[in-house]
């Protein structure tokens, strides 16, 4: 394998790409942030030049020419053309816009195929494509990854059954996320088996370590969260499957809002039968936090008849609790609007 080590520099034009045309070269050596401009990126893809972001040195790159082989395997080009096809259905259903959402798959112990940074995912094309390892340095492609791929990881390394993650959009179930609401359970049977106890991860700047550990106390429980003031994160054995939870979660909230504006009350599925399809779901082998507790309700119905939003809770999983002082003032309030009750009765 004949390479180039231009890791020294920031931005690569089709000017730096001259003495690779001229040496046959077969591999490129990148900074993990350099920017390829559009007409070098043409020629990398015409002479089938492979990309390797991080090199240290010439001798480092050669060490690991596992890395590419992987990044090129039949495996890995198959997973390319299944998140390509999946990013074009999320912008077919409006689920992204503009550069918005990521996608990734997890190819080996410590290697993930994701989508680059600023691409629409109308546009995406197998070349296009990255890959990190669990800490998000970048081994190979020619764009810079995600930056949002810290979320994926994080949930990589809680589930070691996900293979697939999907962050997304999608209008209706971002705004439960916006509003700090999620749906009640219990309505419709593919939402209980696929979906279920959805929970609502709190707000981070995106992109950031901080904003990716948010999803870290969720994930084990649930293959779908609402991220607070942003969209949601999906995760599966595919990345076809997780595509599928999105459109889960978002075509059951758009149904609950329109069953809103009728004027009558949602019917709920009886205690019995929810556990019928809870069972259901263990069976595929689905996450959800009511499987192992038996003192939680396994319907979370509204405070208020006919309301199609909740405020988030748990089964005493930990996720989150009422303090003490938060149980007395409840009580206390009761207590004062049944005192108030009984002296209007006199």
């Amino acid at each position: 394998m004949k390479s180039i080590d231009l890791t020294q520099e920031k931005v690569i034009t089709l000017a730096d790409l001259a003495a690779a045309a001229q040496a046959d070269t077969t591999e490129l050596l990148l900074s993990e942030n350099a920017v390829v401009t559009p007409s070098a990126l043409e020629f990398v893809e015409q002479r089938k030049i492979s990309v390797r972001r991080g090199a240290g040195s010439l001798a480092q790159a050669q060490a690991t020419g596992a890395i590419q082989e992987l990044f090129n395997c039949a495996e890995a080009q198959a997973v390319k053309e299944e998140i390509c096809n999946v990013g074009r259905k999320l912008w077919q259903r409006q689920y992204v816009d503009g550069n918005g959402g990521n996608i990734s798959y997890r190819i080996g112990p410590n290697a993930v195929i994701c989508t680059p940074t600023l691409m629409s995912k109308a546009d995406l094309r197998p070349q296009d494509l990255c890959m990190v390892d669990l800490e998000g340095k970048q081994l190979a492609g020619g764009r810079p990854r995600t930056s949002e791929i810290l979320m994926h990881l994080e949930i990589y390394k809680e589930v070691p059954e996900a293979k697939g993650v999907v962050h997304c959009h999608p209008a209706h179930a971002t705004a439960y996320a916006i509003t700090g609401r999620v749906p009640p359970t219990c309505i419709i049977p593919e939402y209980e088996v696929f979906i279920g106890k959805v929970a609502l991860s709190p707000y981070e700047t995106p992109g950031t370590p901080e904003f990716a550990r948010t999803v870290i106390p969720f994930v084990k429980n649930h293959n779908t969260l609402l991220l607070a003031n942003h969209g949601i994160v999906c995760w599966a054995d595919t990345v076809t499957h997780a595509e599928w939870y999105a459109e889960v979660v978002d075509t059951y909230c758009w149904t609950l809002m329109l069953a809103a504006q009728l004027g009558t009350p949602v019917s709920h599925i009886a205690n019995e039968k929810a556990a019928d399809l809870l069972a259901i779901k263990k069976k595929l082998g689905l996450p959800d936090p009511r499987h192992e507790l038996k003192e939680c309700a396994l319907c979370d119905l509204p405070e208020i008849p006919g309301s199609i939003a909740i405020a988030p809770r748990t089964c005493g999983n930990g996720e989150t609790s009422l303090s003490g002082a938060d149980v007395e003032a409840i009580v206390q309030a009761v207590t004062d609007r049944v005192v108030a009750a009984l002296r209007e009765g006199k």
